[in-house]
């Protein structure tokens, strides 16, 4: 639960009470679709492309905007964010309104035209999770007899690993060039399918699981890749790539909704490499559509004078820049093997 003293210091009544009133309707809904957080049972492992996080591109977010992002986030235990900006303000506001607990890994800003100056972060409450020592941006290896360099990805893919309950988690966030709007661009595709062999290939050096004995494999672990990869539907081949190279997704993420605004692009996914250890989909899954419940189509009138600031585009397309352009996506794992081992050992 974020701490809500903050909203003391909206100075404008009329902003303060429309954010008391738009958290009441995100904590409903919210309690309705996610299910409740567990202290050791359960993992909420969510993915969220947080539109330009934060450029100022149509003014710079204000206190509303952050009560609403960390009331969401904070339903979940482990997030991976996409689209952080130059600036480590957001983050930080984050882990101030979300507590001590919380705490965040995030790269640098991607350098290039095409990385757009961004920083790709993980979220996490450390009650429930524990960061075990790797972090890292992937580099595309050497290709080909003659060990040709690889274009490499236009945002590099930022790799940590995780341990929640009995499972050691090794994420892969990425946010995939997008190029054309088509359903297959073609450095689209050359991205995903690279970024997915390349994680296949070397998969077993991706795990920050114990080695208990020298030069022996480390315990079982999970490869999880997760992010935008601006797919378009389910059936595209960029999909198509990452289930080739071994990725599957949880089948209640193949039955939920876009998570565009619109919920009609499979945009964002969260897909394990070959086989789950000590990780256990519950069939709980979704799409949170944040803007069912704040910044709605009818509340236009009510931001008239925060938009005036920055003309020139439509509400609908404005308040993508207040929350997002994507919808976060989640899932539940169960992570509490205690009886299973132990009736092993019966």
């Amino acid at each position: 639960m974020p701490y809500y003293a903050g909203l003391k210091r909206i100075k404008d009544r009329a902003t303060r009470m429309r954010t008391v009133a738009g958290l009441q309707r995100l904590r409903a809904a919210l309690t309705a679709q996610v299910p409740a957080r567990t202290a050791t049972d359960t993992l909420l492992l969510a993915t969220w492309n947080i539109r330009e996080f934060d450029s100022g591109k149509y003014g710079y977010r204000g206190e509303e905007a952050y009560f609403y992002i960390a009331e969401i986030l904070s339903r979940f235990d482990l997030v991976a964010i996409q689209e952080v900006r130059d600036g480590l303000y957001p983050l930080q506001t984050l882990v101030r309104l979300l507590g001590s607990d919380w705490d965040y890994l995030v790269t640098d800003v991607t350098l290039g035209t095409a990385g757009n100056s961004e920083r790709m972060a993980y979220l996490f409450d450390r009650r429930k999770v524990s960061f075990t020592g790797l972090a890292a941006e992937l580099v595309l290896p050497r290709t080909g007899a003659n060990g040709a360099e690889p274009v490499q990805m236009a945002r590099s893919p930022y790799l940590a690993g995780f341990r929640a309950g009995w499972a050691y988690l090794t994420l892969a966030t990425v946010h995939i060039y997008y190029g054309k709007g088509v359903a297959v661009d073609p450095r689209r595709l050359a991205e995903i399918t690279a970024f997915g062999k390349t994680l296949a290939r070397y998969a077993g050096r991706f795990s920050s699981a114990p080695q208990y004995e020298p030069d022996t494999p480390p315990a079982a672990g999970n490869l999880i890749a997760l992010g935008d990869f601006n797919i378009f539907a389910r059936g595209d081949v960029t999909l198509k790539a990452m289930t080739d190279a071994g990725f599957v997704v949880p089948e209640a993420l193949q039955k939920v909704p876009g998570s565009n605004v619109d919920k009609n692009k499979h945009y964002d996914q969260i897909a394990y490499y070959r086989a789950l250890s000590h990780l256990h989909p519950t069939g709980r899954a979704g799409v949170f559509d944040c803007f069912e419940h704040v910044y709605r189509l009818a509340d236009e009138a009510d931001y008239a004078r925060e938009r005036a600031s920055k003309p020139g585009r439509s509400f609908k397309d404005w308040r993508t820049y207040r929350l997002s352009d994507h919808l976060p996506m989640w899932i539940e794992f169960g992570i509490d093997d205690a009886d299973e081992y132990l009736a092993s050992l019966s």
